[in-house]
């Protein structure tokens, strides 16, 4: 059968996408009379698009849809293709190549045969339950991972309870036990203490409920997964970049929270780097402490101690995160663009820092993987299903199943390429205190007539494996 298909005004990506999965439609409505579109929506909401970078500006999506039945009611139709074609839309991607991986593309309905299937409201293509409690939502970072967390649980038809501690323990326990008197399926847990945050977990898995430990560690208690960044790994950037730009002289080392496991990590990978040339001699560690609940106050207290104990003679802070290298640039005043400040999660504040010189470094750590890998991993355990976890971190009783993103570390040569490209930022907003004329220049893409050959030459490659033809 022949389709033929207008693309000369599709102007996204994800249109030709969606014209495609129509074309397919056609052909397979015309083969079956099969029985409920309604299942194959939860087919279109588990699109697993995975981004590979091609070039600095172009990625190549392998998107993989997986519908189990077709209504031939056109209401129905209609009504699938509209929620498509806004999930689609939500990938808000430049023009890209894309090849479809169609397996399967419309089966007939199959028979479940697994009497040990869920069979509760969190089976297949039933809502599930998610409690999220959070330590806080005081830096910039987590009101991302919050509005991150929350899109993508809508995107899945799953029901979601946000509760924000504001660094009170005893608040988060009992936040998290009135969740599972509420009945949620499933808690993500980002602890405000990684040790007591252990009752939290007992808790849970004495009503049968899996935990997933949120960015940072709960220790000693049986938790299901872990999703992080490489935080050891983050540490050592910090101080890989402060002593590749100040490989002698005195340093200031400021922590986070000691509650935090995530401190005590970062400040392992900094010393993993500091140490041999502490050792060596190269550089004098004249203060090293940890600021309370990560304040920036705290950070300004002790930057404004060293400055005072050596007379304004340092070299590098060692910062641990963008709200304590805010303290620290705050003591140093003028001295600021003298001194190399780290810092960590690229806040929009740190990034102004970083482009008028007043800060170094930071390090810039996607959320939108690390929330969305949590939200779909809270569903897989919610359902029994397996999940793919393929690193390990020991949290002093088990080695945890992990998924780790990997961090990226941001100055002012690589600000435009980073979190301005991904969306992070605006240019405008990273660059409004710098004269315009000295902003980075945007880099256009432009689609020549070669490239969008090759573009449908893959959809084609692609396409005929599965007996579709598109006629152009």
């Amino acid at each position: 059968m022949l389709i033929f298909a207008k693309f000369d005004r599709l102007e996204t990506s994800t249109e030709v996408l969606v014209c495609l999965c129509r074309a397919r439609f056609r052909i397979e409505l015309r083969k079956r009379k099969l029985k409920s579109f309604s299942q194959d929506l939860q087919s279109w909401r588990k699109l697993n698009a995975r981004a590979l970078g091609v070039t600095s500006f172009a990625r190549l999506f392998s998107a993989r849809f997986s519908l189990s039945s077709v209504d031939m009611n056109p209401s129905n139709v209609k009504e699938g293709m509209t929620n498509f074609m806004q999930l689609a839309r939500q990938l808000s991607i430049p023009l890209i190549a894309i090849t479809l991986s169609i397996a399967g593309c419309v089966s007939a309905p199959q028979q479940n045969t697994n009497e040990n299937a869920p069979r509760s409201n969190t089976g297949a293509g039933g809502k599930v339950r998610i409690g999220f409690s959070m330590d806080t939502l005081k830096e910039e970072r987590w009101q991302r991972d919050k509005q991150l967390v929350e899109a993508r649980a809508r995107e899945l038809g799953a029901d979601l309870d946000v509760q924000v501690a504001n660094g009170d323990d005893a608040r988060q326990i009992s936040q998290c036990d009135s969740m599972l008197t509420r009945g949620v399926d499933v808690l993500i847990v980002a602890p405000h203490n990684g040790e007591i945050a252990r009752s939290i977990v007992e808790k849970a898995h004495q009503q049968r409920v899996p935990v997933i430990s949120y960015d940072r560690l709960i220790k000693n208690a049986d938790v299901d997964l872990y999703v992080s960044h490489q935080v050891e790994k983050i540490g050592e950037m910090q101080a890989r970049y402060a002593l590749e730009h100040a490989p002698r002289g005195n340093y200031v080392l400021i922590g986070g929270s000691q509650t935090d496991n995530n401190a005590i990590l970062l400040r392992k990978g900094q010393m993993n780097v500091l140490q041999p040339a502490i050792d060596r001699g190269d550089i004098k560690v004249i203060s090293n402490q940890f600021a309370k609940e990560w304040r920036a106050d705290e950070a300004l207290r002790i930057t404004e101690d060293a400055v005072t104990k050596t007379g304004g003679d340092i070299q590098a802070v060692v910062a641990s995160n963008d709200g304590t290298a805010g303290g620290a640039v705050q003591a140093l005043g003028d001295r600021a663009k003298n001194v190399i400040v780290t810092g960590q999660d690229a806040q929009l504040d740190a990034m102004q820092r970083i482009v008028e010189g007043r800060q170094s470094m930071t390090i810039y750590k996607p959320i939108t993987p690390l929330a969305y890998s949590a939200v779909e991993s809270a569903i897989k355990l919610a359902r029994g299903e397996k999940l793919e976890a393929p690193d390990r971190i020991n949290n002093g009783k088990i080695d945890v199943p992990s998924i780790l993103q990997e961090p990226i570390t941001v100055d002012k040569n690589n600000v435009a390429q980073t979190v301005i490209k991904d969306g992070y930022h605006k240019m405008e907003d990273v660059y409004k205190n710098v004269p315009r004329e000295q902003w980075p220049q945007a880099t256009a893409q432009v689609r020549t007539p070669e490239a969008g050959n090759n573009f449908m030459l893959a959809l084609l490659f692609s396409l005929r494996q599965h007996d579709l033809l598109l006629a152009f």
